[in-house]
């Protein structure tokens, strides 16, 4: 003979249940924050629903389920004032609400006692705890888990401005799972396998994200390689300029310092040679002294700023020897001689050392050698645009004097 059927048989809703989902489900929707996309009614309603299933698995009395049902219909309602610590509102809401009804004191004092339950702090004992807290955790063990925990991860961004990227949320749902257990020997029958099926379905998916998340770590450090030799460009293209630039000043320069080094030699052979017939015409005629004075100093003042401008500069940081940390002082140039001789073998080394183990700090010191490169070609082109000045305006003035004493003569 067959074995007679042994599931449960569905037992009709009481009155009081019937009502109390009436009126929960307009006072949710009512008064329910609409950001709670996850602790919606809906979510109420799959909680009523999951509690009967399991209270009638378990088999337990009729008073006992009209209970559970009670809690499952209130567990939540406190979320129209508060979101943390919601359950202990929703047992005011049951509780004032059942007293309307004329509902028996010991049976509100079991209904909050299962909402309570529900709380994350609160440890289940009893089979109705349980099963109360089976039923709020269902979700778990369906296969809707994925769906609503991304309606739970929208809810707490919107109401609590808790963000997560989609590794740290597939993570942190998977210690979830992984943490989470259903009490009841119902529970465990009834989501068994949707529960194990959703942790390999997690773990599974928190994988292809790492793995993405690797290939996309990988493509930057290769985009970062052909960054890296861009910036190697500009830097060898700067250098390269900063260095043609100061070639053509000390050219400039030099041109100068020739030019007017020659015209005082022989301005200066000539009015001091006694058989010369520029000194004895310079004696009768002491009036040239103003266009030969001016061209004496406009040839000194330009061949002066000249040789200032092809002066060698390098500045000298004697405090560095005192520095503990040389490579990461922003204005110190390891790469540059008149910074790196003021200090010691060992502490040059060293600071070298750390420039090559750090990208940024090597890239700083290139910066800084740049940046003192063009404070000398500035020091340089400015010292040759004046000698060069020096000398056009000292030519003109000695032209015009010159041309002023030659009318003066006639």
């Amino acid at each position: 003979m067959e074995a007679p059927n042994t599931l449960p048989v569905k037992k009709p809703k009481s009155e009081i249940v019937k009502q109390a989902k009436a009126y929960v489900e307009a006072l949710l929707e009512e008064k329910l924050p609409k950001q709670l996309v996850y602790h919606s009614p809906r979510h109420t309603r799959t909680v009523a629903k999951e509690a009967t299933a399991l209270g009638e698995a378990a088999g337990v009395a009729a008073p006992d389920l009209e209970a559970l049902q009670l809690a499952a219909w209130f567990h939540d309602t406190g979320y129209i004032e508060v979101y943390d610590g919601h359950e202990f509102r929703s047992m005011e809401l049951a509780e004032q609400w059942l007293q309307q009804q004329q509902y028996p004191a010991d049976r509100i004092a079991l209904v909050k006692d299962l909402i309570k339950a529900t709380h994350r702090d609160e440890q289940p004992t009893t089979e109705l705890q349980q099963l109360m807290v089976d039923a709020d955790m269902s979700s778990m063990g369906r296969e809707e888990f994925f769906g609503n925990a991304e309606l739970l991860r929208t809810e707490w961004e919107t109401t609590q401005g808790k963000t997560y990227s989609n590794p740290d949320w597939a993570e942190y749902q998977l210690d979830f799972l992984s943490s989470a257990q259903f009490y009841s020997e119902a529970g465990k029958e009834r989501y068994r396998k949707q529960f194990k099926a959703n942790i390999k379905e997690q773990r599974e998916l928190l994988k292809k994200m790492e793995k993405k998340a690797k290939k996309k770590e990988e493509q930057q450090v290769e985009n970062f390689a052909e960054g890296k030799r861009g910036v190697e460009t500009m830097f060898r293209a700067t250098y390269g300029q900063h260095i043609q630039l100061s070639g053509m000043a000390d050219q400039k320069a030099n041109m100068m310092i020739s030019l007017n080094t020659v015209m005082l030699s022989v301005i200066i052979t000539y009015l001091g040679a006694k058989t010369s017939q520029v000194g004895p015409a310079f004696t009768k005629n002491p009036i040239l002294a103003i266009p030969m004075g001016l061209l004496v100093a406009t040839a000194l003042g330009s061949v002066v700023t000249a040789i200032l401008s092809a002066q060698p500069d390098v500045t000298s940081f004697k405090w560095l020897r005192r520095s503990p940390q040389i490579a990461t002082n922003r204005r110190v140039n390891l790469l540059f001689f008149g910074n790196f001789t003021t200090l010691s073998l060992d502490n040059f080394q060293a600071g070298m050392h750390e420039l090559m183990r750090d990208k940024d700090l090597l890239y700083t010191n290139m910066i800084t050698d740049i940046y003192y490169l063009g404070e000398v070609l500035s020091r340089k082109y400015r010292l040759l645009r004046i000698s060069y000045t020096i000398f056009m305006v000292g030519l003109i003035l000695t032209a015009i004097s010159f041309g002023i004493v030659l009318l003066y003569k006639m």
